[in-house]
């Protein structure tokens, strides 16, 4: 029994700190695209990142799921949720070129509470009233940052909530997937699938990459294939409950990064409208866990 606590602990621990790395290389992701979209269309930088990342998401197939990884049961369920992401992160590579790299990370921890909203709305799943009560704080929240009707307002702070939108979809999505397939063979299939359908429009947006830029390059793909690579697995060692908040530790990254490379400091009302938008999405996540988990002799 003490054994078996002992595996239970160092698994959580090892998930804990795989969670915060994966955040902190998605981070450096975000901000390696913000420095790119000066140059470069976001619809390039997509395709360039998911062609250099697409040899390492085969052998991390290969390795961590098997050969079978590489099969597909359902390739038209890959197809679309490519077209998900290839939109999700255009729209969000796109909202860095007009804001601040904090503010449009705020926004985008928006996606639980649009997660919660659509399955209730749309796949006629049972959502209580705290939970819905929590949806709506969170989107008083977004509403604190974008701040519609004033003269601080940018039409551009909707691209990160679209993105958070598109986002909740491609997560739902993953039903479509054939439950025989494992999570490696669907982040192999969703990068291929962008790489493949953002090739037949990327020649109408191209620009001849600069010498100096190839690192930049190499370095997105690698950090953004790390941090889904060791996000996924953190979720596999650790309950949900626990490694999910870490994700907000994101918009400690963007602010440091905004800060030290653009000389970025969200004002106030960022700050307090991010400060809702997490409490919701953490309350959201711990009331899922709990109606996941009811103690014995209590009713969900």
């Amino acid at each position: 029994m003490q054994g078996n606590t002992s595996a239970a602990q160092d698994s959580t621990i090892s998930g804990i700190v795989m969670m915060t790395v994966g955040v902190a290389c998605l981070s450096v992701n975000d901000a390696l695209a913000k420095f790119l979209v000066a140059g470069y269309s976001p619809l390039q930088i997509l395709f360039l990142r998911n062609i250099i990342a697409l040899p390492f998401a085969v052998l991390l197939a290969i390795k961590l799921g098997g050969v079978g990884a590489l099969r597909s049961h359902r390739p038209a369920a890959h197809l679309l949720r490519g077209i998900l992401w290839i939109a999700a992160t255009i729209l969000f590579f796109t909202s860095f070129i007009y804001l601040e790299l904090a503010e449009a990370t705020a926004l985008i921890f928006v996606a639980p509470l649009f997660i919660t909203a659509i399955s209730a709305v749309v796949l006629r799943e049972h959502v209580g009233l705290r939970r819905w009560l929590a949806v709506l704080i969170g989107f008083v929240g977004v509403l604190v940052v974008v701040r519609p009707g004033t003269a601080t307002f940018q039409p551009a702070s909707l691209l990160p909530v679209a993105t958070a939108f598109i986002y909740a979809v491609l997560m739902l999505g993953a039903r479509w997937v054939d439950p025989r397939e494992s999570v490696w063979t669907m982040l192999l299939y969703l990068t291929g699938a962008s790489a493949l359908l953002s090739a037949f429009v990327v020649p109408f947006v191209w620009n001849p990459v600069r010498l100096d830029d190839l690192w930049l390059f190499a370095a997105i793909a690698i950090f953004g294939t790390a941090g889904m690579t060791l996000m996924t697995q953190a979720f596999r060692l650790a309950s949900a409950v626990i490694v999910a908040p870490l994700d907000y530790t994101a918009m400690v990254w963007a602010t440091a990064f905004g800060w030290l490379i653009w000389q970025e400091v969200p004002d106030g009302p960022t700050f307090v409208g991010a400060a809702v938008i997490i409490a919701s999405g953490l309350y959201v996540i711990w009331r899922e866990h709990k109606l996941r988990n009811p103690r014995p002799g209590k009713q969900p």
